[in-house]
């Protein structure tokens, strides 16, 4: 009991020690992004299209909103740090081919989630934009607020990123065997609503053309996860007849 007790106090204490590094982290890269915020929401703003002004109605929205794109930026800068040491922290209870998977892994979700960033940014967001700033134009003065531009332009990045992740999360749960290709094949008239409810979550606009924007690249790329599930169900198989004995021949 004392010697599990221990045990435990040491995992909370590693714990303890890898949350505050990567704590530190975030916080030294926002405080470096810091001075560059003007910048940085110039660039969030230039899909947008939108040539007036974008105003501030409240006397600290400037403030949280300098302060928010600078710890995005923070993050993103220092998320290879928080990365290792998430990674050093569960690597003991990995076992060998679970760490090689996991290093497999790790760069490629990395990727992906720049290649997400990069479709939500020069594809999806002109368009959701243009159809915004442009309803209603010819009876309303439209006014874009600093604020929520930049919170709908992190959002779009981010969430976007994170979809473009599907593939590689059905190719890590195929190769640990916890789903199938055959079963993801029968799931997939559920995510064809899936896609477009989160379509209508991750847009901005409801018009179907942005939606779609978004719903199409979903479906393309939970069947690239079912082409992955398939790769790795045949690599598993390869894998169990190489370590299964060999029978005598008579």
């Amino acid at each position: 009991m004392k010697e599990r007790e221990a045990t435990l106090a040491q995992h909370l204490r590693e714990l303890r020690f890898r949350l505050i590094v990567s704590l530190l982290a975030v916080l030294v890269a926002s405080a470096a992004a810091f001075p560059f915020w003007e910048r940085i929401v110039y660039l969030l703003l230039l899909p947008t299209g939108h040539t007036g002004s974008f105003v501030a109605i409240e006397v600290t929205e400037t403030l949280t909103t300098s302060v928010k794109v600078s710890f995005w930026c923070g993050f993103l800068a220092a998320f290879p740090v928080v990365l290792y040491q998430a990674i050093r922290f569960v690597a003991p209870a990995l076992t060998g081919s679970e760490r090689r998977y996991l290093l497999i892994f790790l760069p490629a979700a990395m990727i992906a989630f720049a290649c997400g960033v990069a479709f939500a940014y020069f594809v999806l967001a002109p368009p959701a934009f243009k159809f915004l700033l442009s309803l209603g134009s010819g009876i309303i003065e439209i006014q874009p607020r600093i604020s929520n531009v930049v919170n709908v332009m992190i959002r779009l990045l981010f969430w976007m990123g994170v979809a473009f992740e599907t593939p590689l999360v059905i190719f890590l749960l195929a190769q640990l065997g916890i789903v199938t290709a055959r079963g993801l094949a029968r799931f997939r008239r559920f995510w064809l609503v899936i896609a477009f409810l989160l379509a209508a979550i991750i847009t901005p606009t409801f018009d179907p053309l942005n939606q779609a924007l978004v719903a199409v690249p979903l479906l393309v790329l939970y069947e690239v996860g079912v082409l992955l599930a398939r790769i790795a169900a045949r690599g598993r198989a390869s894998s169990a007849e190489a370590l299964s004995p060999i029978s005598p021949t008579e």
